[in-house]
């Protein structure tokens, strides 16, 4: 599938490349012209320079030879020197062909004849240095008129040249000018083309949800010859159709499903015992034990039918921290009666604190997963200790055990609402577990507090912190 956006994109760019490289084309045909034109001009500066340096050596030599003095000696090598730098930069520069070979022959032998001319002054032989001499102008003669050939020749290629480039350059010229022009025409035709081709599918799609809109779920689906986020809609769209006709049909059937569950509920509330009647033979059977006698057995009872009926209220209600303290009371009498001294119960309790307000089944929840997590394996010295008191603005509570502790990834599990229903409910006479009392708590109060410290080996302890909100 290409989608929309890497259509355009290739569009755009393969124009914008083509752009690119005609304008480097053009670029570079402007720098070649100029680099030629300056290749031509150094070549003339120097070949003028060249002249001009043969005549000031020539110039210099004959004063030399009226006057041979040391000083007009010096001012001579100068001008030698000078056109020596000269020779050689020509040497350099110019292209290897049989003008330019005999031009610097031609200086070469100027160079010559000037020298000789020199060593004949020196040995003051003047029949020899007149004939050098005037072999050296006739030498500086040949220099000119072989400089003023070269110009010309150099102008006539590089008329040709210049000619080629310029046609080189209008040809380039008209192609940027056939192609902005074909570039326009292309962008024309491919914007009617690409939303002609989105808006077709847009109106199908329209004009089915025109229908689905009346209740007209038999309409055909839409097909888009595309194969871009446009044919992705469009079978989004068709599947939507398909599963808005689904759910109406699941919808009638679970209506009819739900009546018949109804039915089923009502004889089923026909079958189920009346919680009262159990607290009411709970007491009875209390009562009984307490006339034979059997008190530990009617204390073991009424604690039962005290833990029952506090479990199943409400959770939804409030209740002060005293009613909650008193049920883990009954709790832990309860587990005693069964365990006997492998366990114990220790109690710090600021009397203070016990009207503050929390969620109900609260404290009995944390306690029970201390108790059956931590110490229930151990055959004795098993604690379990309960301590509120009050600091700043809150009320803390803390229960702690010296049981085999939890690894840190189950304490961060527990935090974070990953807390596994069936690992925490088993054994539970409430059903809830610790990830239930921390989200409880949170509804209660935004602000409260809920933190777990455990060792392996060492015990747990959970505390949690609420505010000093009393019972009404």
């Amino acid at each position: 599938m290409i989608r929309i956006r890497t259509k355009l994109l290739i569009y755009f760019v393969a124009i914008l490349l083509l752009m690119i490289l005609l304008f480097f084309l053009r670029e570079h045909n402007a720098l070649r012209i100029v680099e030629l034109q300056e290749e031509r001009s150094d070549y003339y500066f120097l070949l003028n320079e060249i002249t001009n340096s043969t005549d000031q050596a020539y110039q210099s030599l004959q004063i030399f030879v009226h006057e041979p003095t040391d000083e007009n000696l010096h001012y001579y090598e100068e001008e030698k020197q000078r056109f020596t730098e000269l020779q050689q930069q020509f040497v350099t520069t110019a292209t290897d062909n049989i003008d330019k070979k005999n031009y610097l022959h031609l200086l070469s032998s100027f160079l010559e004849l000037t020298d000789q001319t020199v060593e004949g002054v020196l040995l003051d032989d003047i029949e020899r240095y007149s004939y050098y001499l005037n072999e050296a102008n006739t030498s500086a003669t040949y220099v000119h008129e072989r400089t003023l050939e070269l110009m010309n020749s150099e102008l006539t290629v590089y008329q040709h040249v210049m000619e080629l480039e310029d046609q080189r350059f209008q040809y380039i010229k008209n192609m940027g000018t056939a192609f902005f022009i074909s570039a326009v025409i292309l962008c024309v035709l491919f914007a009617l083309w690409f939303s002609n081709g989105i808006t077709k599918g847009i109106e199908r799609l329209t004009e089915a949800a025109k229908q689905i809109s009346v209740g007209n779920y038999t309409v055909e689906d839409v097909e888009v010859p595309q194969n871009d986020e446009l044919k992705i809609l469009t079978k989004t769209f068709n599947q939507m159709r398909v599963n808005i006709v689904e759910a109406i049909r699941e919808m009638k059937d679970k209506a009819r499903m739900a009546q018949l569950l109804k039915e089923m509920e009502l004889k089923s509330l026909q079958n189920q015992i009346n919680p009262h009647f159990l607290f009411n033979t709970l007491n009875v059977i209390s009562k009984t034990a307490y006339i034979e006698e059997a008190e530990r057995t009617n204390a073991l009872i009424t604690s039962v039918s005290a833990l029952l009926r506090y479990n199943i209220s409400s959770l939804d209600r409030e209740t002060s921290l005293k009613d909650e303290v008193e049920v883990v009371r009954e709790y832990f009498f309860i587990q005693q009666a069964r365990f006997g001294d492998r366990i114990a119960f220790q109690q710090d309790i600021d009397e203070g604190c016990l009207e503050t307000l929390i969620p109900s089944l609260t404290l009995q929840p944390i306690v029970e997963n201390a108790f059956i997590h931590g110490i229930e394996e151990m055959t004795d010295g098993a604690e379990i200790s309960l301590k509120i008191y009050p600091q700043g603005e809150k009320v803390w509570i803390e229960i702690a055990d010296n049981g085999k502790g939890m690894e840190q990834v189950v304490i961060s599990r527990i935090l974070s609402a990953e807390e596994s229903k069936d690992k925490n409910r088993k054994g539970h006479s409430t059903g809830i577990g610790m990830r239930n009392v921390i989200d409880r708590l949170k509804l209660f109060d935004e602000q409260s507090d809920v933190t777990i410290e455990s060792t392996l080996g060492i015990g747990t302890k959970v505390t949690i912190g609420l505010r000093k909100e009393l019972k009404k």
